[in-house]
């Protein structure tokens, strides 16, 4: 999924939103909590995590510069889906740059269809940076969800040397269970 320059969004800060969502939407977005969590409690326990894609591949302009590695470097690169009660509500791009990742202790190639949002948030050596929000480009989006314009949010987590950054984009067909209104 490569985008061109023109497509990269800009992210923002809570207080550089120029017309902020909803408030329910602003829960969601800016909740600092486990996003497992919440969505497993939103869902009765029905929870899962799918892998799309993952491995080792140069990084987006925009994930270098969140996790201060030099512009073109390889990372690894976990896409995946959120699901509740089967359905996909979220999908979520966690990066590491290799040269952060290597050494670090982290084997994020081991986690399959395990939440890797778990994992950050119980090991407590991780601090979780500000978030940050943006509609998300279509072109990044996996193929089979051609959605425009949704909203997402991103933090980078941090452990010594290494910075972890995840995205999460939130799906129609979550929005339907977690904000009928919106």
């Amino acid at each position: 999924m490569t985008c061109s320059a023109s497509q990269t969004p800009d992210w923002f800060f809570r207080d550089q939103l120029q017309q902020a969502p909803s408030p329910a939407v602003c829960d969601w977005l800016f909740d600092e909590g486990s996003l497992t969590r919440r969505l497993t409690a939103l869902s009765d326990d029905g929870f899962s995590v799918t892998p799309l894609r993952e491995g080792w591949f140069e990084l987006r302009g925009d994930e270098c510069a969140a996790l201060d590695a030099p512009p073109g470097s390889l990372g690894w690169v976990r896409e995946v889906y959120l699901r509740g009660n089967g359905e996909p509500w979220v999908f979520a791009r966690s990066v590491a740059a290799q040269r952060a990742l290597n050494g670090s202790g982290l084997d994020l190639q081991q986690l399959g269809s395990r939440s890797l949002g778990e994992l950050l948030f119980s090991d407590q050596a991780f601090t979780r940076g500000v978030l940050q929000v943006c509609r998300y480009p279509n072109a990044w989006m996996p193929a089979s969800d051609e959605h425009k314009q949704l909203w997402a949010r991103r933090s980078c987590f941090r452990r010594e040397g290494l910075a972890v950054l995840v995205a999460e984009v939130f799906l129609p067909a979550f929005w339907r269970i977690a904000d009928p209104a919106a």
